[in-house]
């Protein structure tokens, strides 16, 4: 019998990767993949761990899809990714139509996990984060749109006191280069057009394999390949730039001019109680230089309010820091209390309705920051990504634009277009965080 799975991925970019392993793997053994949950034998549900609020989005996906066993086919239900790893026992003892809970490292053994279940065996596996093989990872692309993720490591040795990650990922292991320069070929000969470079660090690519930093050169072979017209690099640590990987992304026309740096904080205070391991200083300097190196070049950041001991002080020095830099793209998330972090333990834990007034209030301060730029793109001509169509506007993607977390250009054209084609859109209009426009013939600086 065929049965049917439907995958359900949560989190983050790197969680969706492995899901497409997982797909990959059920394809070759003759399960058939659906999107409609409903009339799935088998539902995967691959959950993301990291913070309160996608730990509870993980649980109520659980619930919700666990009613397809009365509403729909559903025969087996599972949990993977990092809430399985982080609460798995917890997790087959809560929820009673979990039929099997699988940690970071065992997504690569859910033939044999389904087919235990279907046996009547209810599975736990876990604790095997840093024993998988992240070398060769044929996926299944879920991507319509011409652009992909392309993970170059796993794991993360940074130890900020906030973050979960490297007991749910296992500590920074690189992809070998050939094998991600193989995987990358095949991503082009299907169609790809845009290639999101990911990790949970990216700078950092490299040195546990071969004694070096090696993102500069990875993205440099990236460029030669085929088919590959944009390459986009996401999760930037600030602590380890250099000026090889400056260099190639000022003079690699195919490198978008983009770059993904969480810094968190502005605050020398507090980016100490974060185990983080730059400045204030060090990232103004940093920042500087990547602008007069890349004059065109877009910056986004993540940043934490909230932290433990977070003085009015503290965030205030934040406020300013934002305002004097101007992020082109920016992220603000409320500090999460999370078990078995460092910070957890803290003293002078910051009350939530603090937390979300102090984000509200970054978020206010860039939104018009963003408005302000957007509004100087009008009547400037920029290649587009088409991604698909709204109504009677197509819409799609600049290279100021990551996918999934930026805006949108929205643009009128005549003629017939698809998914993952390229065109050129002159700006005629802007909104806060989207662009509107219209599609023209010719394309001139």
């Amino acid at each position: 019998m065929n049965y049917k799975v439907a995958l359900v991925s949560l989190g983050c970019s790197k969680n969706l990767v492995d899901s497409e392993v997982m797909l990959n793997i059920l394809s070759n053994n003759k399960y058939k993949l659906t999107r409609n949950s409903s009339s799935a034998d088998v539902i995967i549900v691959n959950t993301c761990g990291f913070i309160e609020s996608a730990k509870q989005e993980s649980i109520d996906s659980i619930i919700e899809l666990g009613q397809m066993k009365e509403k729909g086919n559903c025969k087996v239900l599972i949990a993977s990714g990092c809430l399985a790893e982080r609460y798995n026992d917890d997790l087959m003892n809560e929820i009673p139509e979990l039929d099997a809970v699988i940690g970071t490292g065992d997504y690569k053994n859910i033939l044999e996990v389904i087919e235990s279940v279907m046996t009547g065996t209810k599975v736990v596996k876990f604790g095997n984060q840093e024993t998988v093989d992240i070398h060769e990872l044929p996926r299944v692309l879920s991507a319509t749109t011409g652009s992909t993720y392309l993970k170059i490591a796993e794991g993360c040795d940074n130890r900020c006191t906030y973050c979960i990650i490297p007991k749910l990922r296992g500590k920074y292991r690189s992809r070998k280069f050939e094998d991600i320069l193989k995987e990358a070929k095949e991503l082009a000969s299907q169609g790809i057009k845009e290639l999101n470079v990911i990790a949970q660090d990216t700078t950092r690519y490299g040195m546990d394999l071969y004694g070096k930093y090696r993102i500069a050169e990875l993205l440099d072979e990236l460029s030669k390949i085929e088919g590959i017209e944009w390459i986009r690099l996401l999760y930037s640590y600030p602590d380890e730039f250099d000026e090889e990987l400056i260099n190639v992304m000022a003079e690699n026309d195919k490198i978008c001019k983009y770059l993904d740096i969480p810094i968190q904080h502005a605050s020398d205070n507090i980016l100490k109680k974060m185990g983080r391991r730059t400045t204030k200083e060090d990232i103004k300097n940093l920042i500087k230089n990547l602008r007069r190196r890349i004059p065109n070049i877009t910056l986004r950041t993540t940043l934490i309010v909230g932290f433990p001991g977070e003085t009015e002080e503290d965030y205030k020095e934040l406020v300013d820091f934002v305002k004097d830099t101007r992020f082109d793209r920016l992220g603000v998330f409320t500090y999460s209390r999370e078990e078995d972090t460092p910070a957890y333990q803290m003293e002078d834990q910051v009350d939530q309705e603090v937390k979300l007034k102090r984000q509200e209030r970054i978020m206010l301060l860039q939104s018009d920051i963003s408005m302000d730029k957007n509004q100087k793109m009008v009547g400037k001509m920029i290649q587009v990504l088409i991604e698909g169509k709204e109504g009677k506007k197509y819409f799609g993607r600049s290279y100021k634009d990551a996918p999934e977390i930026d805006g949108n250009v929205f643009f009128s054209s005549n003629e017939k277009h698809h998914p993952g084609e390229f065109t050129y859109v002159k700006i005629k209009e802007a909104a806060e965080y989207d662009l509107i426009g219209e599609e023209i013939n010719e394309y001139s600086e």
